[in-house]
């Protein structure tokens, strides 16, 4: 009798848990995904730092998420931290873009749909990996740089204390888009199948379609511009509603929404057509 007739292989059943543990050992064993996490939180602290420290009073604001060309009386000591928000974006929508079309561009994905054969578990996996991951490390990233900011604005009046209204919930709220922003790159990344196609939509979508609709007239382009997926994004970490903006939590829903419905059509088309 030899061995193999004593112990006999285990079949071993894909199960929605198994899918999950081997995205999470995936997208951990990727050096690029430690180097986009740790650029979206250096971006984050780095430059909310730096505008807290250079802010004057008398100087016009460089941005923030009143957008640009706010003025200085528009600036908050939250506004202020969260300079980097824009830039930390980039980063986590390109680390999901990566998780998800890059898995096409090295032929990868073949082998992970041979062993995940119902594919959508494979997605839900992706999003439920970088999602909380993007989360947590970005709040953090935002609180840390609204910490190291407030010495810099001491004896100015738009300082402001975690125990103020609102500053906290701002802060989660960074964290909260940019974990959306980061879905939204996996979406985008299976939807299109392509790094630099995905890189490019979401670049387009999140900064420059506002742009654009600005040539629109006005009328119109008051009523859709806060609904565009950056506007809404924006209203979810405001610490003021500005004119013509959404309410947090309209802008969280209008946000969630435009992921939900990328999120669909990226699993319609990984159900529906070959890798």
């Amino acid at each position: 009798m030899t061995v193999t007739e004593l112990s006999p292989t285990r079949a071993y059943k894909v199960t929605g848990p198994r899918v999950l543990r081997s995205e999470w050992a995936k997208f951990w064993s990727l050096r690029s995904s430690w180097i986009t996490l740790g650029v979206a939180v250096v971006l984050l602290i780095l430059f909310g730092a730096i505008a807290s420290y250079t802010y004057s009073s008398d100087a016009p604001a460089s941005g923030g998420p009143g957008g640009p060309g706010s003025s200085s009386g528009d600036s908050t000591a939250v506004s202020l931290a969260l300079t980097g928000v824009t830039f930390a974006s980039l980063a986590v929508g390109v680390l999901g873009v990566l998780l998800s079309a890059g898995e096409y561009s090295t032929g990868m994905i073949r082998s992970t749909l041979t062993a995940v054969p119902r594919r959508l578990p494979v997605l839900w996996s992706k999003a439920a990996v970088i999602g909380p991951i993007a989360l947590v490390l970005t709040s953090i990233g935002a609180l840390a740089a609204f910490l190291l900011g407030t010495p810099g604005l001491d004896g100015e009046k738009i300082a402001l204390s975690l125990g103020d209204d609102g500053v906290l919930r701002s802060l989660a709220g960074a964290g909260v888009y940019l974990g959306m922003v980061a879905l939204f790159g996996v979406a985008l990344g299976t939807l299109i199948r392509s790094s630099a196609g995905a890189i490019a939509s979401l670049v387009g979508i999140l900064l420059i379609l506002p742009g654009l609709a600005s040539l629109l007239p006005d009328s119109l382009y008051d009523t859709i511009n806060p609904y565009f997926p950056g506007n809404a994004g924006q209203a979810v970490y405001a610490l003021q509603q500005s004119s013509g903006s959404l309410s947090p939590g309209t802008g969280l829903a209008v946000f969630a929404g435009w992921v939900a419905l990328a999120l669909a059509g990226a699993a319609y088309r990984l159900s529906k057509t070959d890798a």
